[in-house]
């Protein structure tokens, strides 16, 4: 799948491509803690290997996250943002946490490079505004710093954007990848399946780039 460039960043994007089905505001979707696993056991331990091989550790900020973040090696310092407080609280492997809709406000609070590594689980699809979000992980990201961002076929069909739920896949892949093109200033993107494809089960797959 490709996107044509212009004046406009979102151009290109099928109209609706970032409507939802449930249009009412996030807050009130995650109101109620979900303490479950959103990933089966393989595809949970496939992140944490990613974040192994990645080497990922120091000052790190989980995106969009919640009660469990998956690192086998628990970074240092670990800031926890996301939309439940009760999910945040739980959450044995955080330092810190923030509550924040990044669909209402995609301005993150933390000053520039000052991360590390920044790492998405499964919640990119539920950004409406992801060319926003992208550039606040840039400009929080130390040089060099990499954003991760893993995910497989299964979310909250009526939270993810429309465009997620009509794309395979590769077509998930893409358009994250396209996210990293259109925004910041990112390098050396890479795009892989950490699943074995002919096992049963979740797929787990991850874009990740590192800041210019």
């Amino acid at each position: 799948m490709t996107f044509d460039s212009g004046e406009d960043r979102y151009a290109g994007f099928p109209a609706g491509f970032f409507d939802r089905v449930d249009q009412s505001p996030d807050r009130e979707f995650y109101l109620e803690p979900r303490l479950v696993a959103h990933i089966d056991e393989r595809a949970i331990a496939a992140v944490g290997e990613l974040y192994r091989d990645l080497k990922i550790g120091g000052k790190v900020l989980d995106l969009m996250g919640s009660w469990i973040s998956h690192f086998l090696d628990p970074p240092q310092d670990l800031t926890v943002l996301g939309m439940n407080t009760t999910e945040l609280k739980s959450n044995i492997q955080m330092s810190s946490w923030v509550q924040q809709d990044l669909n209402e406000d995609q301005q993150l609070p933390f000053g520039d490079d000052c991360f590390d590594s920044v790492v998405c689980c499964v919640s990119v699809d539920y950004l409406v505004r992801p060319l926003e979000v992208f550039d606040e992980v840039h400009r929080c990201l130390k040089s060099g710093g990499v954003f991760v961002n893993t995910f497989s076929n299964r979310c909250f069909p009526t939270k993810a954007i429309q465009g997620w739920g009509q794309m395979d896949d590769q077509g998930h892949v893409a358009v994250v990848g396209e996210y990293f093109r259109r925004s910041g200033g990112w390098a050396d993107l890479h795009a892989e399946l950490r699943t074995d494809s002919s096992s049963p089960g979740d797929p787990l797959y991850a874009v990740w780039g590192y800041k210019k």
